[in-house]
């Protein structure tokens, strides 16, 4: 049966949603199911698998597991045996982490589209009602609109942060409803930084940042705000996106010798304490005068899981001061 004749509404998601957003194929899904026995704790009758976040975040575990080389027999006992964490409301995707704010008494406004916006800016609402009705000229329009108007890190901060948290929110109170607008917004938002941003900037030795997700994580947009933020203040940025594997990430460290290097982690079961820790220690230069990496962790996923000789940064504009200073020596 394919993933697309199984019945919307069951709650949790197919094999084949589990699978893109891990970034691997169905069929390894499937065999790590039979043969590992990391399949979903419980069906829906009949032949229909569903995936709840605990059974994904396994997954998660798996795939970080096996990118750093350990054997996948070994990965999904160790991901078995991972506690899940403790039931809580999922991070919205691709937000950079910031401190809890002052209570809102305010009533919570709706925009008339049926997501909870609380006390936000007029912008979030407009931003909201285009992604709902999938107008893509408009969304366009009233992202780089908001750019313009408060500069970029404020506009992420205030107008599209509350807006991905939003659709966050009613996809997962939602089932499997609104994935394509939490889709088509974040794709809008990632073409908006790219057309706000300036050219990179020429590569300066010793003052580059290097900008990856960790192995087995593909949310990038918070990196890509970070590098255009960078950009602006003509900080020369690598961007390596999602996932990099772990041979790659050290290879282009050594290969660049960066100022300082960006880990996003989304969840616990991708936030590696090991290789942050690994990346902090490394060295180049001539002897007497070597140097390190600042290594910044950013993300949901390092939440309460500090790697010692690194920096956590609580929201945008904390990591872009820091790596401006230090870039800037």
């Amino acid at each position: 049966m394919s993933e697309s004749t199984e019945p919307a509404g069951t709650g949790g998601l197919t094999t084949g949603e589990v699978a893109r957003r891990l970034g691997v194929a169905p069929t390894t899904v499937r065999t790590w199911d039979q043969r590992y026995g990391l399949g979903p704790d419980r069906h829906t009758g009949g032949r229909h698998r569903r995936w709840t976040p605990a059974d994904v975040a396994r997954l998660e575990r798996m795939c970080a597991l096996t990118a750093t080389g350990i054997p996948p027999a070994e990965a999904a006992r160790l991901a078995r045996e991972t506690p899940a964490p403790a039931s809580a409301p999922a991070a919205p995707p691709s937000v950079l982490p910031r401190r809890a704010p002052a209570p809102q008494a305010a009533p919570a406004s709706r925009a008339g589209s049926g997501l909870r916006l609380g006390d936000a800016r007029q912008e979030c609402k407009g931003i909201a009602r285009a992604a709902l009705r999938l107008d893509a000229a408009a969304l366009d329009r009233l992202l780089l609109d908001a750019i313009r108007e408060h500069g970029l890190v404020a506009a992420w901060t205030e107008v599209i942060v509350p807006t991905l948290q939003a659709v966050g929110r009613k996809w997962e109170s939602s089932g499997e409803r609104y994935v394509e607008v939490e889709h088509f917004l974040s794709w809008h938002v990632s073409g908006a930084l790219r057309r706000a941003a300036p050219d990179t900037a020429p590569d300066r030795p010793g003052a580059s940042v290097v900008l990856a997700c960790v192995p087995g994580d593909n949310h990038t947009l918070a990196l890509e705000v970070l590098s255009a933020a960078l950009a602006q203040r003509d900080i020369p940025v690598r961007m390596f996106g999602g996932a990099l594997p772990v041979e790659s990430l050290i290879a282009a460290v050594r290969r660049t010798g960066p100022a300082a290097v960006a880990l996003w982690a989304q969840s616990r079961a991708t936030a590696s304490r090991p290789l942050a820790q690994h990346v902090a220690a490394m060295e180049w230069g001539v002897r007497g005068a070597r140097r390190s990496p600042l290594v910044l962790t950013l993300g949901p996923g390092w939440s309460g899981r500090p790697a010692p000789g690194t920096a956590r940064p609580h929201g945008l504009a904390d990591a872009v001061q820091a790596l401006e200073g230090l870039a800037t020596r």
